[in-house]
């Protein structure tokens, strides 16, 4: 009879590989957020009425405020020392950076703990490294997923103080945010791939279904035909009755 573990690491080593691209595929947008500009954006002007159309934009990253006038002059002022900037700001950096830090740390674990690798040392140890970068990876998850959170209230509350007070500029959600929600919800899919991955391997049932399925087809080939309990019995009996004559 066949082992039913090659049967299991068949679907098991597809899927880490699925769950480790998520994950890379994640911080990579997760990483690009930092750099990317309009986190926020407000436009003013571009009614009509007049022989020119002046329209202007403002927009705002984690790093500067700028302006953007319709000759596509753009001016920005950076964020002074750390002290001066805006407590919240500062909070999703330290939020994002924490989150990128587990993340590699989750990577570069996950690629001890996958079967298709050959270092990690055996099966129950890889198992453990798998779950622990899965755990690395879903804190920081959470954690850009609470920055973004972050960044987004602030960003709908200055909007609907805006609404009250039409002298103060409404800020939309720009396109990082969005970038940054998918992200972390890639490495969330992973984390759960990859715990999946685990939790069925080392489930006894599963692989006593497949022993039992394997069993099965065994027998309806004819590579392995069942044995009645009465022919058993019978042999038993002819036996018996040449040792009693």
């Amino acid at each position: 009879m066949r082992e039913a573990r090659p049967v299991t690491r068949m679907w098991r080593r597809p899927a880490q590989i699925l769950g480790l691209m998520l994950w890379i595929l994640g911080w990579g947008s997760v990483g690009c957020t930092l750099a990317m500009d309009h986190w926020r954006v407000a436009q003013a002007g571009g009614r009509a009425g007049s022989s020119v159309v002046v329209i202007a934009w403002y927009w705002s990253d984690l790093w500067k405020d700028c302006y953007e006038d319709s000759t596509a002059l753009v001016n920005c002022v950076d964020f002074g020392v750390l002290w001066t900037v805006k407590p919240y700001v500062q909070a999703v950096r330290g939020l994002l950076i924490t989150g990128l830090c587990l993340g590699s740390m989750g990577t570069v674990l996950a690629f001890l703990g996958m079967e298709c690798t050959r270092v990690g040392g055996d099966q129950r140890s890889k198992d453990g490294l798998l779950m622990t970068a899965a755990a690395f990876h879903l804190l920081g998850c959470l954690s850009d997923a609470a920055a973004y959170c972050l960044y987004i209230n602030r960003v709908v509350a200055a909007f609907l103080h805006s609404k009250a007070d039409p002298s103060e500029l409404g800020y939309e959600i720009g396109t990082p945010l969005y970038l940054g929600l998918t992200g972390s919800f890639l490495v969330f899919l992973g984390c759960g791939v990859h715990c999946a991955t685990v939790c069925r391997g080392n489930n006894p049932e599963s692989e006593h279904l497949v022993v039992s399925l394997m069993r099965e087809k065994d027998e309806f080939t004819g590579k392995n035909p069942p044995k009645n309990k009465d022919s058993r019995s019978v042999c038993v009996y002819e036996v018996t009755s040449v040792v009693m004559v």
